[in-house]
């Protein structure tokens, strides 16, 4: 059993008030080399990335970092991962404040993008 975490790009970077609404690919950018790097206690990590902050990180592996391009919205992206994730019997974290999010990722334990950025 694996233990991955499902990043919320859109959420995480929204979180930081530091003019990521000017350079969403760049605020990306910054998120995706600061989780290479982060010691954190999952074996994976998922980055969900939508809209202009695509731009920034190209789809698939990077080391133990996987991005995914959502195709439509974030969210329903979001959600496919986690369900994939613990259908496979992985236990996941699922990093955003969005409520409603949380609530569709049932069996995922919830942490807010506070703690991950504490963390990196």
């Amino acid at each position: 059993m694996a233990t991955v975490l499902v990043v919320d790009g859109a959420n995480v970077v929204g979180a930081r008030p530091d003019g990521w609404w000017k350079d969403r690919a760049g605020a990306a950018r910054r998120l995706h080399e600061a989780l290479l790097v982060a010691d954190l206690p999952q074996d994976r990590i998922v980055l969900v990335l939508e809209g202009q902050a695509k731009g920034g990180v190209r789809p698939g592996r990077d080391a133990h970092v996987l991005t995914v391009h959502a195709p439509k919205d974030g969210d329903a992206a979001i959600v496919g991962v986690v369900r994939e994730a613990l259908e496979k019997g992985d236990r996941v974290t699922l990093v955003s404040a969005d409520r409603m999010l949380q609530a569709r990722c049932g069996g995922a334990t919830a942490l807010g993008p506070t703690w991950l950025l504490d963390q990196i």
